[in-house]
């Protein structure tokens, strides 16, 4: 590894990464990685993590949305470059890092770096595509649906729904988690939950459709 080209903070982050992943079998999580390093910072983390994809020390491929793999080192590091290739492998084939969504700003993509807060390692065989993020839900707004504050719900991307599908929509600046229905002249946003009233709007944008969900019993 070129040492001479980190931080001492850069360093340390890599070498966090490395051990994360032989132990568990996946790369450790943005917010994993700043309370290992003392950084509080999600963004400060990505910069970082940038620095070390730019020396060729990671990499993410881009047609799975923040997926992070070790680039084995050379046969001369102090780490074995097949175990660590074969980890590689491992996580491309079984494991996905997904993006934690936290406010969307209006206008930008979905995965967007401003709308990132965290990322979550997840099998394939739960998430199936890798054009999926993940949201943490606020409010009661889906109670009678099984879906409850805290919560986070796997989103797969997509701008379009049928009528009875659960979505993830932006309203006023802020995604929303309703079951979606087509009226003569616009869409009809419904909670389930009988104390509120459904979100009637004429051209909604749809950020994706709810595939899953993730419940913390701690």
């Amino acid at each position: 590894m070129p040492k001479g080209k980190l931080s001492k903070r850069q360093s340390a982050i890599y070498e966090y990464i490395c051990s994360y992943t032989e132990e568990h079998g996946y790369p450790p999580s943005v917010r994993e990685i700043g309370k290992a390093v003392q950084l509080a910072s999600p963004s400060t983390v990505h910069m970082h993590l940038k620095v070390l994809e730019e020396l060729g020390l990671i990499s993410r491929d881009p047609k799975k949305p923040r997926t992070m793999k070790i680039v084995p080192r050379s046969s001369d590091g102090s780490r074995s470059s097949v175990k660590l290739a074969s980890i590689s492998q491992d996580i491309n084939a079984n494991v996905i890092t997904l993006p934690v969504i936290g406010n969307v700003a209006a206008g930008t993509p979905i995965l967007a770096e401003q709308n990132v807060e965290d990322t979550l390692s997840l099998p394939t065989s739960i998430v199936g595509d890798a054009s999926t993020f993940i949201l943490r839900v606020h409010g009661e707004s889906m109670i009678n649906a099984g879906i409850f504050n805290g919560d986070y719900i796997i989103v797969k991307e997509q701008q379009d729904a049928h009528d009875g599908q659960i979505v993830v929509a932006l309203i006023d600046d802020s995604a929303t988690v309703k079951t979606f229905y087509r009226e003569k002249n616009c869409i009809r946003l419904q909670p389930e939950n009988d104390t509120m009233e459904p979100i009637y709007s004429d051209n909604p944008r749809i950020l994706g459709i709810v595939t899953a969900l993730i419940r913390s019993l701690s």
